[in-house]
């Protein structure tokens, strides 16, 4: 899996039971929304939204299995971004036979 954009990242993680809000609270620790940032375009602490995807990389390697992606019971791919200046975003899949 891929995501072509500057401020999006994948993670694997269980959702729905608050580890998803738990991520979310990580990373605004982590990189605030505040005027710190060199990169300046976009909304107030855009710039937090670039560094983004050093932490949560744009790609993941999940094994898929009989047709289905071999995730653990509790797992889930998420889409990670907190760029609230472009709504739109593409994932990308692709499939190697091995």
């Amino acid at each position: 899996m891929w995501v072509p954009h500057a401020t999006a990242g994948l993670a694997v993680l269980e959702t729905g039971a608050g580890s998803d809000e738990d991520l979310l609270s990580a990373l605004d620790r982590l990189l605030p929304r505040d005027d710190r940032w060199r990169h300046r375009h976009g909304t107030p602490g855009h710039g937090r939204d670039h560094v983004l995807p050093a932490l949560l990389p744009p790609y993941a390697t999940i094994p898929v299995i009989d047709g289905r992606l071999t995730l653990g019971t509790w797992q889930s791919v998420c889409l990670v971004d907190t760029n609230v200046d472009n709504p739109v975003r593409t994932v990308r899949l692709s499939l190697l036979r091995g």
